[in-house]
């Protein structure tokens, strides 16, 4: 199955934002109350069985089940009885809610996750339809449940083929938006290594380099809005907790945070897209970006979205029929792209790369994308055919006959 994600800008009328922000309501409560019970549950075993603690005690029946997904759904239906305005709400819709609260507990142990949070009513900003018609979209207009017929901003067709699955809905700080998943009843095979290899470095002094020489200079997104951004929420202490004038602000805040998302998304999306246009495989070191963001550059790392530019790059390539991989980081620095001489350690303003063997000179940035294209290609289980293939017979992918097919190449060009 091949499934995709398309988003759109939804146009409701005031009547379906009123439902809309009802219905975020009724969803949060749902939430609130499952997380109450099971924060419930897991206290009342904190206290050892021969004491009693002065923190918590037993609040719940010793020989209660711990509440689940599953018994948490089935109350639900005796929840409906008690509260009716449960009965309002698309059953399946709430059943998502603890579905999403199950998987936040799971991402505790599995990924190293914080304890699941209350919301209040500014944190809860989506809820999803799991279940829409075959003929939902006419047009530019999208029928959901309890919505009705709602209007959207078709900023591109949907592809022939895929078929509706499910639509979530979600509020920003620019309005509402609608994520639809897509599915597609075939098969796509991973791009296999072939045509013209590419590697990437990437930095803070550039954005990023290419193997080829190209050189990209980091934009800075938050630095245009800062200044900005820092009026307002200098402004934002003196007002106070759960007042309009404090919501108000705190809206034109968040427009600003979205307007440097969204720009910093579109540039990395354009900037993958150039990328991949001219190459068969790219290859990228194997970073964890979540280590540089604690360091002494963390702001600009953050600001940079190197993460976020490599998962876009992944996609981009997977939809051009691209090979990507990545490589090992250790040392790409130290190494000659030449001549695989170890150049010693370099301070971070040199940006030349001298090799003392070979000769071979050029920027510091560029050299450690050559090196990460050279590990790329000669990595274990890649077959020579391939090689082959991808720069000209006889390469190994490291040594002077891969720079050297690489001159020739610019020669003819």
């Amino acid at each position: 199955m091949l499934n995709l994600s398309y988003e759109y800008k939804l146009k409701p009328t005031d009547e379906q934002i009123s439902e809309i922000e009802r219905t975020l309501v009724i969803c949060r409560k749902v939430w609130n109350y499952a997380l109450r019970e099971r924060k419930d549950w897991i206290n009342s075993r904190k206290c050892p069985i021969n004491a009693c603690s002065t923190l918590s005690e037993y609040i719940v029946s010793t020989d209660a089940p711990y509440p689940n997904y599953y018994a948490q759904a089935a109350g639900l239906t005796i929840a409906k009885e008690l509260y009716p305005e449960l009965k309002t709400v698309n059953a399946q819709m709430l059943q998502q809610v603890l579905r999403k609260l199950e998987t936040a507990f799971l991402d505790m142990k599995r990924k190293g996750m914080g304890f699941p949070r209350f919301k209040n009513k500014y944190r809860m900003r989506s809820f999803v339809f799991p279940q829409m018609l075959k003929n939902c979209i006419q047009g530019n207009s999208i029928k959901l449940p309890q919505l009705g017929i709602v209007e959207f901003i078709k900023s591109r067709e949907i592809p022939n083929g895929f078929a509706v699955k499910q639509a979530r809905i979600v509020r920003k700080a620019s309005g509402y938006f609608v994520i639809l998943s897509l599915e597609c009843g075939v098969n796509v095979p991973e791009p296999v290594a072939h045509g013209f290899p590419v590697g990437i470095d990437i930095g803070l002094d550039q954005f990023l380099a290419t193997s080829e020489g190209k050189l990209v200079k980091r934009p800075k997104f938050l630095a245009v809005e800062h200044r900005k951004l820092k009026l307002l929420q200098r402004r934002l202490k003196n007002k106070k907790k759960g007042s309009n004038n404090r919501h108000k602000l705190n809206q034109k805040i968040a427009r600003r945070h979205q307007r440097v998302t969204d720009t910093r998304k579109d540039w990395q999306f354009k900037l993958a897209h150039e990328i991949v246009k001219d190459a068969g495989m790219i290859f990228v070191e194997d970073i964890d970006f979540r280590v540089w963001a604690k360091g002494m550059f963390g702001k600009h790392t953050l600001d940079a979205g190197f993460g976020q530019f490599i998962s876009i790059l992944s996609w981009v390539c997977w939809k051009q029929g691209v090979y990507f991989e990545k490589v090992n980081k250790d040392y790409t620095s130290q190494v000659c792209p030449n001549c695989d001489a170890h150049t010693g350690k370099k301070e971070l303003n040199n940006r030349v790369h001298h090799c003392q063997a070979c000769g071979y000179t050029t920027h510091r940035d560029v050299a450690a994308a050559q090196v990460i294209r050279n590990r790329g290609l000669s990595a274990e289980g890649r077959s020579v055919d391939i090689k082959e293939i991808a720069c000209g017979g006889g390469l190994t992918g490291t040594g002077n006959s891969l720079v050297k097919s690489q001159r020739d190449r610019k020669k003819k060009a």
